[in-house]
C-alpha cells in the first residue's frame, strides 16, 4: 500500500478498547470476519474517534464517542449512523455503513462501523513521499469545493432526511446557540470572543434557503483518490443537518487559510491551503456560487460565525483538559487557540472582507 494513503497508527492508551468484545458484535451481524481482528486508530481529531479493525484482508472503520464528553448532538452515533444509511444509496461519496451499537457495554461508548474508503487525506501534517505541487492542488481544491456544492444541491427530502433538522430559524439558533455553549465552557476572560460573539449578534442576516448541511466540511474530511484526482468519499457526518448553506460555505472558509494571511490564521491551518495551487476564499465562493447557483454576497457573516464557532469549540476542548477529562497536553494549548481565531475573525470583521487579510 503505498505510503501516501491514509494510515492508521497504535491505538492510544486513553482511547483503547476490548477488540474481542468488539470482533464478537460484529460477528453476530456480519459474515467472513475472520482471522482474529487487529485495531489500529487513526488520526488525532478532537471529536469522535475513529479505529480501523482489520479481519485478515477485510477492513472496517469503527467510529465512537470519546469517553468523559457529553455533548449529545454532536457525539449522537446512532443520527450518524442514520444519516449515512440515507446518503450511501443515492450519494457515491457517502461511505457505507454496516452497523450500529448503542450498547456502551460493548466497548466503553455507543459506536458504529463502516466499510473503509481507501485513498488520501490531507491533515495537516502531510503523509511522507507526497507531492503536492499547484496543479495538483488546483484540481484537488477545486474538486473540494464542487463536493460541498454537491451537498448543497443533493435532494435531502427524496433522501428520507426530511426529519434531520429544522431548517426555520436555523441561522438565528446556531448564533445563540454557540454563544450559549461559550458561555457554559468560559474558563478565562477572553475579550475578543466577547466582542465577536455581539457582532454576529447585531449582524445576524435572514435564511437564504434550506439543504443538507455537512458542517463540518474541510480537507482532513474528504478521502481524495488515490492519484488526487478527485474527492471519493467525505467523512464525520455527526453534526449534519438541515440548514442554510451559507452557513455550511462559512464553516469550510473558516479553514481555509491563505499563504498571505496574517501569522494569527497560520497556527490554526487543519490542512494544506495556505499552499499555492489552491484556490483562494474568495474563488471558493464564487465557484461555489456558480454550482449551487445560490447569491453568497454576505459572506463575511457566515465566515466570521464560522471562526466564532471554533474559538467555541476550543473553549470547549480547554475545559475539558481544565475538569480533568483528559490529560493531553494538546488540550492545555487550547486557551491560546481561543484567543487565535477569535483574533482572526475580527480582522476579516474589522476589513469588511474574507481576502486580502493580510494587508
Amino acid at each position: 500500500m503505498p505510503d501516501t494513503l491514509d494510515q492508521p497508527t497504535a491505538v492510544r492508551a486513553e482511547s483503547s478498547f476490548d477488540v474481542s468484545a468488539l470482533a464478537a458484535w460484529l460477528r453476530e451481524r456480519e459474515g467472513g470476519l475472520e482471522p482474529e481482528p487487529v485495531l489500529s486508530q487513526f488520526g488525532r481529531g478532537f471529536s469522535n474517534l475513529t479505529y480501523l479493525v482489520r479481519f485478515g484482508a477485510r477492513e472496517l472503520v469503527v467510529r465512537r464517542a470519546p469517553p468523559g464528553i457529553n455533548i449529545k448532538s454532536a457525539h449522537d452515533m446512532g443520527r450518524e449512523f442514520r444519516i449515512l444509511s440515507a446518503l450511501a444509496p443515492v450519494w457515491p461519496k457517502a461511505p457505507r455503513p454496516i452497523a450500529l451499537c448503542d450498547d456502551a457495554s460493548v466497548i466503553g461508548t455507543p459506536f458504529y462501523v463502516m466499510e473503509r474508503v481507501r485513498g488520501v487525506i490531507l491533515r495537516a501534517k502531510l503523509p511522507d513521499g507526497l507531492v503536492l505541487d499547484e496543479a495538483t492542488l488546483k484540481r484537488v481544491s477545486e474538486s473540494t469545493c464542487d463536493t460541498l456544492a454537491e451537498i448543497h444541491t443533493l435532494d435531502w427530502r427524496a433522501a428520507g432526511l426530511g426529519e434531520l433538522g429544522k431548517p426555520e430559524g436555523y441561522v438565528e439558533r446556531q448564533v445563540k446557540g454557540w454563544a450559549e455553549r461559550y458561555k457554559k465552557s468560559r474558563t478565562d476572560d477572553v475579550p475578543e470572543v466577547e466582542r465577536l460573539g455581539a457582532w454576529l449578534e447585531a449582524h445576524r442576516p435572514r435564511e437564504s434557503g434550506a439543504t443538507l448541511v455537512h458542517n463540518d466540511f474541510k480537507y482532513d474530511n474528504v478521502i481524495l483518490a488515490p492519484d488526487l484526482s478527485r474527492v471519493i468519499a467525505v467523512l464525520d457526518w455527526e453534526m449534519a443537518t438541515v440548514g442554510d448553506p451559507l452557513m455550511d460555505l462559512g464553516t469550510a472558509l473558516g479553514y481555509w487559510i491563505e499563504p498571505d494571511d496574517p501569522p494569527v490564521f497560520q497556527v490554526t491551518a487543519f490542512g494544506p491551503t495556505n499552499r499555492p495551487g489552491n484556490l483562494t476564499r474568495t474563488e471558493f465562493v464564487e465557484r461555489w456560487s456558480r454550482a449551487t447557483g445560490r447569491d453568497a454576497t454576505n459572506v463575511l457573516f457566515y465566515y466570521a460565525f464560522a471562526l466564532f464557532k471554533l474559538a467555541v469549540v476550543a473553549q470547549q476542548l480547554y475545559k475539558r483538559y481544565v475538569d480533568g477529562f483528559t490529560t493531553e497536553e494538546r488540550f492545555a494549548a487550547m486557551l491560546m487557540g481561543v484567543r487565535a481565531v477569535a483574533t482572526s475573525a475580527l480582522v476579516a470583521v474589522d476589513k469588511g472582507r474574507i481576502d486580502r487579510l493580510g494587508e
